[in-house]
């Protein structure tokens, strides 16, 4: 207990450096997916009859929901804690503490794991006013998701933190990694119709599967089901991810 109580001693000092800019800092989170929805739900939509039985705006909604929590995640972890490991040295000062490498790290996925969660619930909260989910007393399993994707792509933030030689490198990540998995995991377009080697290039990333149970959520089927499988497929990644993160994060911290 003791040592969970250190490490949400991390996520209370990012919310309380995140609040002083709240509006600034939620903003981009909120208007990027109305955006989205303008101009390519009632844009492209109106040329586009239907997809998997829904209209197309009804099929972008789910989707957004976890692209916000891919970039939330990511730039936090990314960006966010470059920032505060090399040019902050905050975590060097949390260190002379009794936090150690380990508590920093948990901190910190906890702090992206529940900011995901946070941001995926309000763009689905949002969308589901406007009548994008079909029952929206099911809404509030988005931020259960938005947790697990949240923590998943936060990891490979931590991965690209303890890479990159300096924070002008992040771009490459974004555009090589990031970019292909925003487009790629069946926000944009059914990926189950895809050729083949894109869906399982595609199945190897939290954020498709993150896609598959807010569909699930938002459309009102398989729900069970789609939890079961795309859910126990980002927690094993997600795991995975996260052990990398923390062995390199931990050679980075006490170099």
């Amino acid at each position: 207990m003791h040592t969970l109580s250190l490490c949400f001693h991390i996520v209370r000092r990012n919310w309380a450096v995140y609040r002083k800019d709240f509006l600034a800092n939620i903003s981009p989170s909120l208007a990027d997916p109305a955006f989205i929805m303008v101009a390519l739900g009632f844009g492209l939509g109106g040329y586009i009859s239907s997809v998997k039985g829904v209209s197309y705006l009804q099929f972008l909604a789910p989707g957004l929901t976890v692209a916000t929590t891919l970039f939330t995640s990511f730039f936090e972890t990314s960006y966010g804690f470059y920032v505060r490991m090399t040019f902050e040295n905050v975590f060097k000062a949390m260190l002379t503490t009794p936090i150690g490498v380990a508590q920093v790290v948990v901190g910190e996925f906890l702090w992206v794991g529940l900011k995901g969660a946070f941001m995926s619930g309000g763009v689905a909260l949002v969308l589901g006013l406007f009548g994008m989910a079909k029952n929206p007393l099911l809404l509030p399993l988005i931020p259960v998701m938005g947790f697990l994707v949240g923590m998943a792509c936060g990891a490979i933030g931590l991965i690209a933190s303890a890479l990159v030689r300096n924070i002008n490198q992040f771009q490459t990540v974004y555009s090589f990694l990031i970019a292909p998995l925003y487009f790629l995991s069946g926000i944009f377009f059914p990926i189950d119709e895809a050729p083949r080697p894109l869906q399982i290039l595609a199945s190897l990333f939290p954020l498709t599967h993150g896609v598959h149970m807010a569909q699930a959520i938002f459309w009102n089927t398989n729900i069970i089901s789609t939890f079961v499988t795309s859910g126990l497929a980002v927690v094993v990644q997600g795991s995975l991810y996260c052990t990398v993160a923390y062995f390199l994060i931990r050679r980075k911290l006490i170099a």
